[in-house]
């Protein structure tokens, strides 16, 4: 074969997968262009279309294919448009952030329901007969269906430029995308072009998914597997740009083969290289514009604004916990329960890291998709030190806080200059940059990861073993797993007290003042940028803290410490805690934790019933747990009793 006919068939290749990113980014993108929605569960309704073309082809035989490349699109749709008017239609009018966290809950649904009802393997799904033979063409031979992928996605992706452009549906949608209350007061009802828009979109979804699904197989992780590289697309081509996601998607499925054939080094890194270098210099995409759709941002909503106890009882009750944590080791002795230790491990370091998250999430405003990666290179940095350089935990611990913090720089150097959602898909990038170049070197053990790790708690040789460690106090024998504990409830404690003691300081001020209003503190002479970057920089060093002390504390570290999955998780229980508090967000890892944990050892579908709780959060607890007895005090039922109890009329309590 020569060199032209396989450049040939290698573009060929990347535009047959690049059509279905077509579809998918598509579908996308005429989301958010026209309703602001960062759909997140996107990839799962791409997994949901390709096992329902799946269920619906198996029982007819030849004609399957084709009946179920019509019906299970319309399902998927019918889901979509469910999915808008049950729950997203509520956030309308609120930061973006929360279609961010409503729809990461979806995926949690629609993602157990998958293998509730299918399993977890992947599954075959045959290529109609017709168009499994195959054609020469350029002296190579190719898949008919292959030619069909590309034909039939192009079609569709015409046709859906002319519903847009051509049709008074698309005219209205523009229009609805540009000023929701100028066509609301024209006498159309915008809400149900929004509904519909949600579920075509969805439809788009569902095509690609079974296009894809007949290419390979439909499998549960066919969705969190081209999610990330959809928003690639919609990003370099531009947010709400359907021209965009067209170019971008062919564009990115061509560069992806094209890497993968000829420098297999850069594959899975050049995309992501391009979308920051994109967002660097033109944030709104090669087609884009600053205009984010019709729906209006409201602000974050902060937990510090919706809680009832005064601060000396929040430090009461912040006493009784760590005394009761302080206790729980010697509790598990007596009664010989020592995963109890273990499972609070986990809270304590999910609780740093969500704790690291809350300084730029909840002070500064700044929305981080990628704080994985700090979590994730803490994590390396730690072993590598271990192994290399120091047997001492606290010099690997040193390492991965300088090393994070450091990095951390950096990328607020180069990513807050830009704002809102192109912020959050920068460090989106920067994540998934680093996720896959740590399969590249042979120095992270590749896709195996590091294993085997131990330290010393001393310096240059001289401390104490853990592994080893046994001290008999009278009936109470007190091991290296119980010291382990100690000092990391010694380090989670004291990262809390030095973060409240910056957001005390005049700092903290700032940084709030900045989230409340970036322009007004610019007038009054602050250098926003300086006091973002710098609060992202105290955040990545404790994230860093974090993932150093998971990773020593396991002794191992593995690319899954930098998956996507995590930020989606530790934005979870920041927002369920209630951001801009400090101890919300805590309090939010340990209730996702514990409920986790609880909830896989009775139920087989734990994510589904996480996932819906954490749906109905979002939309009636925004400002998460600290906020719950308020919100239920304020509740017109809990006032009115409250008011027949005590007299009281709702007036005289307000002045209260």
């Amino acid at each position: 074969m020569s060199v032209v006919t396989g450049l040939a068939e290698q573009v060929l290749n990347g535009l047959t997968v690049g059509m279905v990113y077509v579809l998918l980014a598509a579908g996308l993108s005429i989301i958010f262009g026209v309703m602001d929605v960062i759909n997140f569960a996107h990839g799962e309704l791409f997994a949901l279309g390709a096992y329902l073309a799946f269920a619906i082809a198996g029982p007819l035989g030849g004609t399957g294919f084709w009946v179920a490349l019509v019906v299970a699109p319309l399902l998927v749709g019918v889901v979509g448009m469910g999915i808008e008017r049950l729950t997203v239609k509520r956030l309308y009018g609120r930061d973006p952030l929360y279609h961010i966290l409503l729809t990461f809950g979806l995926v949690l649904i629609i993602n157990d329901l998958i293998t509730a009802v299918w399993g977890k393997s992947a599954q075959p799904f045959a290529i109609p007969a017709l168009l499994d033979t195959p054609v020469a063409f350029l002296g190579f031979s190719y898949s008919l269906y292959n030619y069909a992928m590309i034909v039939f996605g192009a079609a569709l992706a015409l046709g859906t430029w002319l519903l847009l452009n051509r049709t008074r549906f698309g005219m209205i949608v523009r229009a609805g995308s540009e000023d929701r209350e100028m066509v609301r007061t024209l006498g159309i009802d915008i809400d149900k072009y929004y509904t519909l828009t949600f579920g075509f979109g969805a439809a788009l979804a569902g095509v690609a998914g079974i296009v894809l699904g007949a290419f390979q197989n439909v499998s549960p992780t066919m969705g969190s597997s081209v999610i990330i590289p959809a928003f690639v697309i919609v990003v370099l081509g531009g947010l709400g740009s359907f021209r965009g996601a067209v170019v971008g998607g062919l564009f990115v499925g061509v560069v992806q083969t094209l890497a993968r054939t000829y420098t297999p080094f850069l594959e899975g890194l050049v995309v992501f290289l391009l979308m920051i270098a994109v967002l660097l210099v033109r944030p709104t995409g090669l087609f884009g514009t600053s205009h984010e759709g019709g729906g209006h941002s409201g602000a974050l909503l902060h937990g510090a604004r919706g809680g009832v106890l005064s601060a000396a009882t929040r430090a009461k009750l912040g006493y009784a916990a760590v005394g009761a944590l302080v206790l729980v080791p010697l509790f598990a002795e007596v009664t010989g329960n020592a995963y109890t230790v273990t499972l609070l491990e986990d809270i304590l370091i999910w609780a740093l890291f969500a704790l690291s998250l809350d300084l730029v999430l909840g002070y500064a405003g700044l929305v981080s998709l990628g704080h994985t990666l700090f979590y994730g290179v803490g994590a390396y940095a730690a072993v590598l030190t271990l192994l290399h350089l120091s047997s001492s935990m606290f010099v690997a611990l040193a390492v991965a806080i300088a090393v994070c913090a450091a990095l951390a720089w950096g990328i607020g150097f180069l990513s807050i200059r830009v704002s809102g959602v192109f912020f959050a898909m920068i460090t989106l990038a920067f994540a998934e940059l680093f996720f896959n170049a740590v399969f590249k070197f042979d120095f992270t053990g590749g896709s195996d990861g590091l294993f085997g790790v131990d330290g010393l708690y001393g310096f240059a040789g001289v401390g104490v073993d853990l592994s080893t460690f046994e001290v008999a106090l009278g009936p109470i024998l007190v091991d290296g797993g119980v010291v382990h504990y100690y000092f990391l409830l010694a380090v989670v404690v004291g990262s809390y007290l030095l973060a409240r003691r910056l957001i005390r300081a005049p700092f903290g001020s700032v940084l709030q003042a900045i989230r409340e209003s970036e322009e007004r503190a610019s007038f009054v002479g602050y250098d926003v940028t300086v006091y973002k970057r710098r609060a992202f920089v105290v955040s990545g060093g404790l994230a860093g803290l974090a993932g150093g002390l998971f990773a020593t504390n396991n002794g191992y570290v593995a690319p899954a410490f930098l998956h996507w999955i995590n930020s989606g998780e530790v934005i979870v229980m920041t927002v369920l805690g209630g951001m801009g508090t400090l101890y919300g967000p805590m309090l939010g890892a340990g209730v996702f934790v514990a409920s986790e944990d609880v909830l896989s050892s009775y139920v087989e579908q734990w994510r589904l019933v996480i996932g819906v709780l954490f749906v109905l959060f979002v939309i009636f607890v925004p400002r998460g747990l600290v906020s719950l007895p308020r919100t239920v005090l304020d509740h017109p039922t809990v006032r009115s009793l409250l008011r027949d109890g005590t007299g009281v009329t709702d007036r005289e309590a307000e002045h209260e």
